[in-house]
């Protein structure tokens, strides 16, 4: 799964993220990456970010929409 490794993850670069709200259904929310949260190198459940609208979700898609289905 894309988004486990934080050096992968770039401000700036638009990634697919999971809400927290969303966790279940596992749908996915669209956006750049403002800030990055998580402070561990790789996380499984996916690295944590804050986008630039304020929404914070676990990476799980790198790139546009056009990347979910890799």
């Amino acid at each position: 799964m894309a988004g486990e490794k934080r050096d992968e993850i770039r401000a700036g670069m638009t990634v697919g993220i999971v809400l927290k709200k969303d966790q279940r259904s596992g749908e996915l929310t669209w956006g750049e990456v403002k800030d990055i949260l998580t402070k561990s190198p790789v996380h499984t459940r996916g690295i944590k970010v804050r986008l630039t609208d304020g929404r914070i979700g676990r990476v799980k898609v790198l790139g546009g929409p056009e990347q979910e289905g890799s």
